[in-house]
């Protein structure tokens, strides 16, 4: 009997942990078409029966430690209303995520005296306000994702220094002033789409991803030499200036986006270019083209102050089904070495329109290139 009493015991949830579930419950509903509180009937145990609760025994009380609010399927409609502060006296939570739907209004600072938070995915509803600064409280922190919302503010300064942090999205926010430096060992970074402005900081050596892009970031590139365990880079759409560091070419990168900067200079890589896309058009990239480049899949350096001849390295490599798309439209160069005239493969895009040649028959340009297949002759003459 004394067993069966314990075992009861055990099976308790915290009646903190309750009144803080009963108050998620009140402050946010179900979507139509969603039915994730269906479940959430207080006259059961929630560790055994609500959606989305996950409890772990402490002691003789359980605890939630996970708690997935919304049922994140891709065509579900999530949840609306607003996060009631009580979430913050889940004091045994590790995670806690929202899925996708229209839920408003500010995040508690409640949420940084979570001690053993471990990943905070909340993003892509309609959460305004500042990034509290309270998260610097938050040293177990590992993740988190506050995307896709209406946040407004600065990034505080303390987020760069929370010791476990490896993952932070704030993309697709209304995101203002500087981006901090970091001594988090952070791998992924995605602050994409919001209004940053000022320099690279001091970046994380540990970085995998880096997403700045479509800000309003200045200065030069010098610091991502650095980064050499970077797999995808994208800085497109900002204002940065200055020479592309060479180092980053060789880095063993998926995707380089830097369009629709300000870049300058020649690119000088150190030895073949392998990575998969790269886009560098609309700079003021000058110089020639290396031939490093041809064993990149994609590569778009249209619109830029190119100049020379396109070596016969490139067209070899579209032959061979490798190159796939070679912009090189909007730029002065003066000569191609195709080497022969066998037709490009159907899969191949090759643009050189409006440069200081007659374009290939096997020039196939967008529409947005224009009509005008070559430079005037007195843009060639006097382009420096």
């Amino acid at each position: 009997m004394m067993t069966l009493f314990r075992s009861l015991v055990a099976q308790t949830l915290d009646l903190t942990d309750v009144k803080a579930l009963q108050d998620v419950k009140n402050s946010l509903h179900d979507l139509p078409g969603s039915t994730f509180f269906a479940s959430w009937d207080f006259s059961f145990d929630p560790c055994e029966s609500f959606s989305g609760v996950v409890c772990e025994s402490v002691g003789s009380v359980r605890h939630v430690v996970m708690l997935s609010l919304g049922n994140g399927f891709g065509n579900s409609p999530g949840l609306a209303g607003v996060l009631t502060p009580s979430l913050g006296s889940l004091n045994f939570l590790k995670m806690l995520t929202i899925a996708p739907g229209q839920v408003q209004g500010i995040i508690p600072e409640s949420l940084g005296g979570l001690p053993l938070l471990e990943f905070l995915g909340i993003g892509r509803n309609r959460l305004s306000g500042p990034i509290p600064e309270s998260f610097a409280n938050l040293q177990n922190l590992q993740g988190l994702d506050l995307g896709h919302n209406e946040l407004s503010g600065t990034i505080p300064a303390v987020i760069g220094a929370l010791p476990k942090l490896n993952t932070l999205a704030l993309s697709h926010n209304n995101i203002i002033g500087q981006i901090p430096s970091f001594s988090a060992p952070l791998i992924h970074l995605d602050l994409e789409q919001n209004i940053l402005s000022g320099s690279l900081p001091r970046l994380s050596q540990s970085l995998v991803y880096l997403s700045l892009s479509m800000n309003s970031l200045t200065g030069s590139l010098e610091s991502l030499a650095y980064l050499q365990n970077l797999r995808y880079l994208d800085l497109s759409f900002n204002q940065f200036k200055g020479n592309i560091p060479p180092e980053i070419f060789g880095f063993e990168l998926s995707n380089m986006y830097l369009q629709r900067n300000q870049l300058s200079g020649v690119l000088a890589p150190k030895g073949p270019v392998s990575i998969g896309s790269v886009d560098l058009s609309y700079n003021l990239l000058t110089g020639t083209l290396p031939s490093w480049f041809v064993f990149t899949n994609n590569l778009f350096l249209n619109n830029n102050k190119l100049t020379g001849v396109v070596p016969q390295g490139f067209f070899v490599s579209m032959l061979l089904g490798h190159l796939q798309n070679l912009y090189l439209q909007h730029n002065y160069f003066e000569d191609m070495e195709m080497g022969s005239n066998i037709p490009l493969p159907v899969t191949c895009t090759f643009c050189i329109q409006y440069n200081c040649l007659i374009p290939s028959k096997q020039s196939s340009c967008p529409l947005n290139t224009g009509i005008q297949a070559s430079r005037p002759a007195s843009e060639c003459n006097f382009r420096h």
